[in-house]
Formats: C-alpha cells, sequence, structure tokens
C-alpha cells in the first residue's frame, strides 16, 4: 500500500510537470504568434480541466486567433476556467455578459461574475462592479456599495477608479461629500495620466477655499505614497 501511494504520487508530480511544459510551450507559441499551435498544447490540458488552459482556449475563441471567432465557444471555456477560481475568466466571463457577446446579455450575470473577481481583488473587476452599482444595472443601484468597490480597486492603484471615487466625494453620493478628498484622489488619477481626473480636479479648485485646496494637497501627497502603483 504504501508503495502504491509514493508510485502514484510520483506519478501525479509528473503529470503536473507536464501539463505546465505544455502550458508554456503553448504560451512560447501564442508570443511568436503561432496561436494554432498554442492551441495544440492547450486543448488536451483544457479537456482535462486545467484551468489555466481553458482560460487560454477561451481567450483564442474570443478574439479569433487561430480559430474562427466564437464568442460561445470562449464563454464555455472561460465559464469552466472560471468555475474553478479563475480569476481572470471570471472577469472576461463577466464582460461577455454585460455585453451579450456569445451569450445572452445579462447586467446580473455581469455582476455575479465581476463580483467573483473582485471579491479576489481584481481591480478592474472591482471597477466594472462599482460601475453596475452607480447605474443600477443587474443590481439596485447602491452608491454606497459603489464607493466601496471603487475604494478597494483605487487602493490598488486604478486611475480611473480613483477619478470616479473623486467623483463621488465631490457629489456627496455613498460618502459624505469632501472636496478635499475629492480633490486628492483626482490629484492621484492625473498623475497616472487620466485626462478625466485633471479636468475634474481643475474645475474643483474653483469652488475651493484656500484652507480646502491645502488639505486637499496635503491628502493628495499622502495618497500619492499610499495608492499609485510603483515604477515598472
Amino acid at each position: 500500500m504504501m508503495t502504491w501511494r509514493r508510485a502514484w504520487v510520483v506519478g501525479l508530480c509528473l503529470i503536473v510537470l507536464s501539463a505546465q511544459a505544455n502550458l508554456l510551450l503553448g504560451l512560447a507559441a501564442f508570443a511568436k504568434g503561432d496561436y494554432q499551435a498554442a492551441l495544440a498544447e492547450w486543448q488536451p490540458l483544457a479537456e482535462r480541466g486545467e484551468a489555466e488552459a481553458q482560460f487560454n482556449l477561451g481567450v483564442l475563441y474570443d478574439d479569433g486567433l487561430g480559430v474562427e471567432r466564437d464568442r460561445a465557444v470562449a464563454a464555455e471555456w472561460y465559464r469552466r476556467a472560471a468555475d474553478q477560481k479563475h480569476v481572470r475568466a471570471q472577469f472576461n466571463l463577466a464582460v461577455l455578459y454585460a455585453n451579450g457577446l456569445g451569450v445572452e446579455q445579462s447586467y446580473a450575470q455581469a455582476a455575479r461574475w465581476y463580483r467573483r473577481a473582485a471579491d479576489q481583488g481584481l481591480s478592474e473587476a472591482q471597477f466594472n462592479l462599482a460601475a453596475l452599482y452607480e447605474h443600477g444595472r443587474g443590481v439596485i443601484q447602491n452608491y454606497t456599495e459603489a464607493a466601496y468597490w471603487l475604494r478597494r480597486a483605487a487602493g490598488q492603484g486604478h486611475p480611473a477608479a480613483q477619478n470616479n471615487l473623486g467623483v463621488l466625494y465631490a457629489n456627496g453620493q455613498g460618502v459624505s461629500r469632501n472636496s478635499a478628498i475629492a480633490y486628492a484622489w483626482y490629484s492621484v488619477a492625473a498623475m497616472d495620466g487620466n485626462s478625466k481626473a485633471q479636468f475634474n480636479r481643475d474645475q474643483l479648485v474653483r469652488a475651493l477655499n484656500p484652507e480646502q485646496l491645502a488639505e486637499g494637497r496635503r491628502l493628495a501627497d499622502e495618497y500619492a505614497k499610499r495608492y499609485r502603483p510603483p515604477p515598472p
């Protein structure tokens, strides 16, 4: 019994290593633009239940790389990977539902999958889920929830989320109105090239008194140290 168990573990390790090798071979082929070779490496792994390979097949079908574009097939591969908690598959599946690509358009399903990816910390999913709450699409409109998810994305250095969070603070939607905090979030987003944030900050400055502006600048310096992504 002990000998069999050891052999099984060694065999499992070899299978895992082989799967990893095939994934890497597929990635190398993909990087070279040889999408059919990538497909040949990933297809067997995906059919055996390898989430990363399933996600990669979804990308090929989603973009029509090495295969005829088929968003319905892409959605199915994304769904298989998403059910295994593959965060990018969850996000991409949500995008398909939000736009009705390969699946029946459903903001409710989009919200469901964005939330799963958002719960895993994906800032893009947090940002998109916040947008659904802001506009009441697939969920009941709730600015408090929108602010919560924007804050999580903004804290990871997501410039668009930082700008939108600034808008909520400027308007007092889902948060207490605070022009200095709005200025700070606009400023941090503008530092990373977000043109909307730069415009919003410049407009807001006209309405700030000297004390609010000083506080906004102080917070902007603090937020820049805490929430700007590190340089590459």
